[in-house]
């Protein structure tokens, strides 16, 4: 009986002689993939076109073979060989359009992204769209790009290449919300505007449960968006792998898995939840897929941990597979449907009890997560009804807090860019959390309040741009909007030093921001309304003692700020009182949290 070597051998021998046929090779090389014999179906394609490519008996599918060659090089990680393969089915086949999305998308794994981009454009210029298949390529090419200049935070260059896409194919539920959380970070407003083929209704359906959470307050309709992302993007029907009765460990394996295991503001808020969890009843894990930043809050998160484990290079299933070998007995989700998310790991069920927490301040929709952990500011039990999760009430507050934050020298107002005098309205939030209405509020706020300014963060230039024509439009002197650049974390909270009052938005309001700015003695003034997102300052401050800064609308929003600039005496009892907390509350009193959620840990697993 013939052996696999014998086979292979044979199949080897009739390439190197010309014999074997380009659908032979296909079956052939297809057969040993599925073996996961990549690197065998490499050297046979390789053996293949190096006798069938050359010479006037040249097969006529060699530009093919090439390609594929490419394809399986790049599945094994050889970029620059399969970046070769894809040149040689071009040099064959110069209008083979394949090759050329490949080529950008193997030049981007190899980090040249400058020249991925072009081969990229290149195909947008040179392919038009007469036939099904060039729109599909022209589609691709244009949200590679696309992507790729989200990524870098060239906006107005994404946002055209998504324009341009749409514009060949307006049905891209996926291009549409890019498109429209773009137009939210660069503060062009109105978000929604007309495109061809393209309706308002289409628009609203598109964006993503991210996007949606600065567009709405309505829990209803974030919960509808998280459904729509959860019936088009997660997988349903495979295998529950956890024991849904538990392992019954001496201690409780707890789980922290998230893609923001580094310089990130999860990161921020829970180090120091890790490192005071009680080692005599629960052995704590992490299951990271985070970039490598070589930060310090990275490290520290390592350390914290019982067990840290990469799975960045495995699989969804391979990775819940390794979770569920370890007999994880609760999983913490820190992610939801953030950026970097694995929601088809969470659905194979790698533990019996699964909760999403901090990641997306809105619920999930994700059928494979039971709990979120909230307060009963934060979630009312009238509105859990619009949360596919169980909310776990926490006693005091639902966010933890880091007590050993690292705080830079405080900074002159100079330093900062800021004139001498002046009540300091600031708004350190990411840019897409800036809204009209709240923009108009904060106008009419700057011309009460004469001598005021207002402080805002230079995500990038456009923002910048958008935000002082958006002033002029409401008849304030756009050089009272001052923009303070991204420093280090150290550097970024000493900065709250200089400022007076926070101003927060809606319907997202600051989360971490708001956290930071309390714990540097910031008073916040925040405007509550129905969502998780909307009522996250309103939670911190109620566990502040501090409810004199929530507000329910705009108008009273309007005159608290307007109040408070006008009597410093108020801001220095507010800030006082903060001191306190710091020292004395509920607020920031990490172990105090981290028993309490460890009782409920306990709890729910007692159920099992």
């Amino acid at each position: 009986m013939a052996t696999f070597a014998d086979n292979f051998a044979d199949v080897l021998l009739r390439a190197w002689n010309g014999e074997l046929e380009f659908g032979q090779l296909l079956d052939c090389a297809g057969q040993l993939e599925s073996r996961k014999l990549g690197p065998l179906a490499a050297v046979l394609y390789q053996t293949w076109v190096n006798r069938n490519s050359q010479g006037p008996h040249a097969n006529p599918y060699a530009y093919a073979a090439y390609f594929n060659l490419g394809v399986t090089l790049s599945n094994e990680q050889d970029l620059e060989g399969a970046l070769a393969a894809y040149q040689a089915s071009l040099k064959i086949l110069p209008t083979f359009v394949q090759p050329r999305l490949n080529i950008g998308s193997t030049l981007e794994r190899l980090g040249r992204i400058d020249d991925a981009l072009e081969a990229w454009r290149e195909v947008t210029q040179t392919v038009k769209p007469d036939t099904p298949e060039n729109i599909s390529f022209l589609v691709m090419a244009h949200n590679h790009r696309g992507r790729v200049l989200e990524n870098q935070k060239r906006f107005l260059e994404a946002m055209e290449c998504l324009s341009s896409s749409l514009a060949v194919n307006p049905n891209q539920p996926d291009a549409l919300h890019h498109w429209v959380h773009i137009r939210q970070k660069q503060c062009l407003w109105p978000t929604y505007v007309p495109l061809p083929g393209i309706s308002m209704q289409d628009m609203h359906a598109a964006t993503s449960a991210l996007a949606m959470i600065s567009v709405s307050d309505d829990p209803a309709e974030q919960l509808a968006a998280a459904r729509r992302f959860v019936a088009k993007k997660v997988i349903s029907d495979v295998p529950k792998l956890c024991n849904p009765k538990g392992y019954g460990h001496q201690k409780l394996r707890i789980a922290y898995v998230s893609s923001d295991f580094s310089n990130h503001p999860v990161s921020m808020l829970t180090a120091d939840l890790f490192e005071t969890h009680d080692r005599s009843q629960f052995e704590i894990y992490a299951y990271c897929w985070s970039p490598e930043d070589g930060s310090a809050l990275r490290q520290r998160v390592i350390n914290a941990m019982d067990h840290f484990v990469r799975i960045d290079k495995m699989q969804d299933e391979e990775a819940a597979r390794r979770i569920r070998a370890d007999e994880i007995d609760i999983l913490i989700d820190l992610q939801g449907q953030t950026a970097g998310a694995r929601a088809n790991l969470l659905a194979y069920r790698p533990a019996p009890i699964q909760i999403t927490y901090l990641g997306l301040p809105a619920t999930t929709g994700l059928p494979s997560i039971d709990y979120v952990i909230a307060d009963r500011f934060l979630i009312p039990p009238e509105q859990a009804m619009y949360y596919s999760e169980i909310p776990l009430y926490m006693p005091d507050i639902y966010q933890c807090s880091d007590r050993k934050r690292i705080v830079g020298p405080t900074p002159t107002r100079v330093s900062c860019g800021l004139p001498e005098q002046g009540f300091v309205f600031c708004s350190l939030n990411n840019n897409y959390k800036y809204t009209p209405e709240m923009f108009d509020v904060w106008m009419r706020i700057l011309q009460r309040t004469p001598g005021s300014l207002l402080w805002l963060l230079a995500d990038n230039l456009w923002a910048a741009d958008n935000l002082k024509r958006e002033a002029i439009a409401r008849g304030v002197d756009p050089d009272r909007i001052f923009f303070a650049p991204r420093v280090s974390p150290e550097n970024y909270l000493a900065r709250y030093a200089v400022a007076d009052l926070f101003l927060d938005t809606f319907p997202f309001n600051a989360g971490t921001t708001a956290n930071d700015a309390l714990w540097m003695g910031l008073p916040v003034l925040t405007y509550t309304g129905r969502s998780f997102a909307s009522r996250m300052a309103g939670a911190l401050l109620t566990a502040a003692g501090l409810p004199e800064l929530i507000t329910y609308n705009l108008r009273d929003y309007e005159e608290k700020a307007v109040a408070l600039a006008t009597h410093s005496d108020d801001c220095r009892r507010l800030k006082d009182h903060l001191a306190q907390v710091k020292e004395n509350g509920v607020l920031f009193d990490t172990p105090r949290f981290t028993r309490n959620l460890e009782k409920i840990l306990r709890d729910l697993s007692s159920r099992l």
